[in-house]
C-alpha cells in the first residue's frame, strides 16, 4: 500500500471517530431528562455500613429506616398529592474513595439528592463530586469545619463542632472547678478530629487552661501507651479527646487501666452507644454534648422515640440515629413543598435539583432535634443543645447517655 493511500484511510478514520464523539457528546443529558417518579422520588444515601466506622452507620440506617415508615404512615393517613420517596442507600466504607464512588454511582442513577457520607473526611472529597454535578447533599454527621462551605449545593442536619464542643468543657468545669491541668489527644489523620481538637483547645485557653499535652494518635491505633505514659507524667486532672467510636474507646480503656482516674471529656466522634462494648465499665462517667435529646416534648420526637424503642426493645434512640432521620425528614418535607408548586413528573432532572436545593434552605423544619432552619450557605440552625454522661449498668455491658440539668 503506498504511503499517500495509507495517510488518507488514516484520515478518513480519524474523521469518523471525531464524528462519533461528536455525536455521543451532543446526546441528550440525563440532566435535561424528566425525572424519573416510577416508585417515588429517587434518593440516594452513603453511609458507612463497614470498617470501623460503622458504628455510626448502624445507627445512621436505622433512623433512615424510622423516617421512611414515618412518612409512609403520614401519607397513608393523607394521600392527597403526596409522593412517596424511592430511598437507595450504598455503603460508603471508611474511606474517602469507596465514598466518592457511591456518590458517582447513585448521581449516574438518578437521585434527585444525597443524604450522606457518614464521615467528615469523606464529605470533603465527596461533596464537591456533587456540588460539580449540581445535586444537593444533606449531611446528617458530619461536623467538622467548613462543610457546608464546600459550595452552594451542601447543607448539614449536624450542628457543627463550634457550637457543641465547648458545652462539654464547661460543664466539666462547673462539676469539677478543681480542675486545673488539661491534656489533649486527637486523631491526626482524620479531619473531623484534627477540626475538633482545635475548638477544644481554644475552649480551654479561653477558660484559662492552656494544654500541658497535647497527644496525637492515628484512627487505626489500637496501642495507646506511649501517648498515655506521656501525658500522665504531666498529672493531669481532665483529658479531651477528639477520636472515632473504635479508637477513642479503646483510648479511654486504656487510660483507666493505666491509672488515670480524673474526669474525661469527648468529642462527638463518640457520639454512639457502640463505644460501650469497647470501653465497657470504663465508658462510665465520660462527658459529651449532644445535639439530640430524647426527653424534648414534641409530637415529632415522641413519634420518633416509639418508633425507635418499637424496633430496638424499649432503648433510648442515639443523636446520629435521630440526625439520620431529620436528614430525610428534611428532604422529603422540601420535595412534598416542591411538588405542590410544580409537579415533578414534568420538570427536568436538573432543575429539579436545583429547585429542591433552594427549597430546601427556605424552609423551617419541626424535627426530633427541634425547630431547625438553614442559613443561606447551608448550616443548620438548631436552638437547644446538651451535655451527657455516660452511665454504664453493672457488668459494663450496657449504658445509655444521662442528659445533665
Amino acid at each position: 500500500m503506498q504511503a499517500g493511500r495509507r495517510f488518507r484511510i488514516a484520515a478518513v478514520l480519524g474523521a469518523a471517530l471525531s464524528l462519533g464523539t461528536a455525536l455521543a457528546a451532543c446526546g441528550p443529558r440525563a440532566e435535561d431528562q424528566p425525572l424519573q417518579l416510577k416508585g417515588g422520588i429517587p434518593v440516594g444515601a452513603v453511609l458507612s455500613l463497614t470498617s470501623n466506622a460503622n458504628a455510626y452507620g448502624q445507627d445512621q440506617q436505622i433512623g433512615l429506616k424510622l423516617a421512611q415508615a414515618w412518612f409512609q404512615q403520614r401519607q397513608g393517613a393523607n394521600p392527597q398529592g403526596a409522593l412517596p420517596l424511592n430511598l437507595r442507600l450504598e455503603d460508603g466504607g471508611g474511606d474517602e474513595a469507596t465514598a466518592s464512588q457511591a456518590f458517582n454511582l447513585l448521581i449516574d442513577a438518578g437521585m434527585v439528592a444525597l443524604i450522606g457520607p457518614t464521615l467528615s473526611q469523606q464529605a470533603f472529597a465527596a461533596d464537591p463530586i456533587a456540588q460539580r454535578r449540581g445535586v444537593p447533599v444533606v449531611a446528617p454527621s458530619n461536623t467538622a469545619s467548613g462543610i457546608p462551605q464546600i459550595g452552594g449545593f451542601i447543607s448539614r442536619v449536624s450542628a457543627p463542632s463550634t457550637e457543641i464542643a465547648p458545652l462539654s468543657i464547661a460543664k466539666a468545669l462547673e462539676l469539677t472547678p478543681s480542675i486545673r491541668r488539661a491534656a489533649v489527644f486527637y486523631a491526626q489523620d482524620d479531619a473531623y478530629s484534627t477540626s475538633e481538637t482545635a475548638i477544644f483547645q481554644k475552649a480551654l485557653t479561653d477558660k484559662g487552661l492552656k494544654p500541658v499535652t497535647v497527644q496525637r494518635t492515628q484512627l487505626n491505633d489500637q496501642d495507646f501507651q506511649n501517648q498515655i505514659t506521656a501525658a500522665l507524667r504531666e498529672t493531669p486532672d481532665l483529658i479531651v479527646i477528639s477520636a472515632q467510636a473504635v479508637d477513642g474507646g479503646n483510648l479511654i480503656r486504656q487510660l483507666r487501666e493505666l491509672g488515670y482516674r480524673g474526669t474525661i471529656v469527648v468529642g462527638n466522634g463518640m457520639n454512639t452507644p457502640n463505644i460501650y462494648p469497647i470501653c465497657q465499665a470504663y465508658c462510665d462517667g465520660i462527658l459529651i454534648a449532644q445535639a439530640y435529646s430524647p426527653e424534648l416534648d414534641t409530637a415529632v420526637n415522641r413519634d420518633f422515640v416509639a418508633l425507635y424503642q418499637k424496633a430496638k426493645g424499649g432503648a433510648i434512640p442515639p443523636q446520629l440515629t435521630a440526625q439520620a432521620f431529620t436528614a430525610y425528614q428534611v428532604v422529603a418535607e422540601a420535595l412534598q413543598r416542591l411538588n405542590q408548586r410544580q409537579p415533578l413528573a414534568r420538570v427536568p432532572l436538573g432543575e429539579a435539583r436545583k429547585a429542591l436545593m433552594a427549597e430546601l434552605l427556605a424552609g423551617r423544619y419541626d424535627t426530633p432535634l427541634g425547630e431547625i432552619s438553614f442559613s443561606p450557605d447551608g448550616e443548620v440552625v438548631q436552638q437547644s443543645f446538651h451535655v451527657a454522661q455516660v452511665r454504664m449498668q453493672p457488668g459494663g455491658r450496657s449504658g445509655r447517655f444521662a442528659l445533665l440539668p
